[in-house]
Formats: C-alpha cells, sequence, structure tokens
C-alpha cells in the first residue's frame, strides 16, 4: 500500500504526543498516513501491553491513519542491530512513504534517541538495492523516503520548522487521552507518572501555542530535519 507519510514511535503513543496534530491535518487533506509503533510499550509503569494495543486502535480511529502495526521490539532496550533495522526496511518497502516522521534525536527516555538514529539507518539501507527482503511469500521492491523529519517529544529542542495544526489540535488531545490509562487520571489509582500529571496534560496545549506564538498561528507542532529543504516558492509559508 503506497503512503504518504509514515509515522514512526518507539512507544504506543509516542507519535499521538510528538505530530499527532500534523498527522490529523494531513490525513484530513486526503493523504494516506501510517502508523508503525516500534515496541508494545510493555515496561510503562501504569497499563498493560494488551491496554495500550486496544488504547492505539482507538487512537487511529481517532487520527484516521489508513494502518498502524507493531514490530514488537524489546521496550526500554532499543539497539540499532541489524534485526530490528531490517524489520523497519519490510515496513519502508511495504509501504513505500514519501516522508517518515521519527522520534526526536535527544530526549528523557533513552528509547526515544535510539528509535531516531534506528530509523534513520533503516531509510537509507532501505534504498539499497543487494539489501533482499521478502513480505508475504514477495521479495519487495527497494524504497528510500525523500524525507526524514523528527518530532519533539519531552524535551525542548529547537525546530527547524512548524506544522499548522490549529484546526487540529483537539483531534491531537483527543488520540493522546485515548490511551487513558496513561495520562492524568485525578481518580486513578496506578502510580503518577512524568506524563500522568495534569502539568503534563495541560503541555500539549501550551507548548503548541507557544511554537504557534512564535511562527504567527494559532496552534503548531514542531520538527527537526537531517537535510536542507528546499521549497519550490513561497505560497506555503504563513507570513
Amino acid at each position: 500500500m503506497k503512503t504518504d507519510i509514515l509515522a514512526i514511535g518507539a512507544h504506543p503513543d509516542d507519535v499521538e504526543l510528538g505530530c499527532g496534530g500534523t498527522i490529523a491535518k494531513l490525513v484530513s487533506e486526503g493523504k494516506k498516513c501510517v502508523i508503525v509503533d516500534l515496541t508494545r510499550g510493555e515496561l510503562g509503569t501504569r497499563g498493560t501491553d494488551e491496554t495500550r494495543k486496544e488504547e492505539a486502535a482507538e487512537s487511529s480511529k481517532i487520527l484516521g491513519v489508513s494502518a498502524r502495526e507493531n514490530l514488537g521490539m524489546k521496550d526500554g532496550f532499543l539497539v540499532n542491530s541489524e534485526d530490528y533495522q531490517m524489520r523497519i526496511v519490510e515496513m519502508i518497502r511495504k509501504y513505500r512513504p514519501e516522508i517518515v516522521l521519527a522520534n526526536a534525536i535527544d530526549d528523557r527516555h533513552p528509547d526515544h534517541a535510539k528509535a531516531a538514529k534506528l530509523v534513520s539507518d533503516a531509510c537509507f539501507l532501505s534504498g539499497l538495492r543487494k539489501i533482499v527482503t521478502v513480505k508475504d511469500g514477495e521479495e519487495q521492491e527497494i524504497w528510500r523516503p525523500k524525507q526524514i523529519f523528527h518530532y519533539i517529544q519531552w524535551k525542548h529542542i529547537q525546530p527547524e520548522f512548524v506544522i499548522d495544526i490549529s484546526e487540529h489540535l483537539e483531534t491531537k488531545i483527543a488520540a493522546c487521552m485515548a490511551f487513558k490509562t496513561q495520562f492524568y487520571d485525578p481518580e486513578s489509582k496506578e502510580p503518577v507518572t512524568p506524563i500522568a500529571t495534569k502539568d503534563f496534560y495541560e503541555s500539549l496545549t501550551y507548548r503548541a501555542q507557544d511554537l504557534g506564538r512564535l511562527s504567527g498561528v494559532t496552534y503548531a507542532e514542531g520538527f527537526t530535519t537531517e537535510k536542507l529543504i528546499a521549497l519550490k516558492n513561497f505560497d506555503g509559508i504563513i507570513l
């Protein structure tokens, strides 16, 4: 299935938190978007890998993505190994995205930066003809995405560009809150974690609002890029 955007996260909910508004916007514009979670998030303090699976399915419906897959890698112990690289190469060749959205290049959770490099390397390897992959009994065609963009997560990384999500912030928040075991719930009896606080919930709005303030829109999500971006013209720039 040819897709426009392949959004990859180390854990279920990474994509929603980092670029859920952008995904919602692209889907509303008719783009095909697919999410791939590398791990099941089984080491999470709250919930279980089964509840995360159910929550990811509900979040996918809210965002309207075309498909979502989980590669079953080991939560907390991501490594840039040949095995893990090849699992991602198979996904890239299966969905043939023009753009890949990946984890933050540096972050509080060590899996995030590891995933960022792992995905970046897999995107390069996916374009090499002498690397052969077979999916569902058929040899896959090579494919290399045109761009890899890294969304921003816990840390305040300076974005190199932002996407205006002013009309899609509510959808982003709803998709994040579909992971109800993970985030703020004053009635929950589970342990409080850094992302299960009222402040973190409110940060989904005020961080998007701050990026919007700096860029002249109401709400925005920021990204870093691996290579220089060329614009055809200035028509898409919000002045």
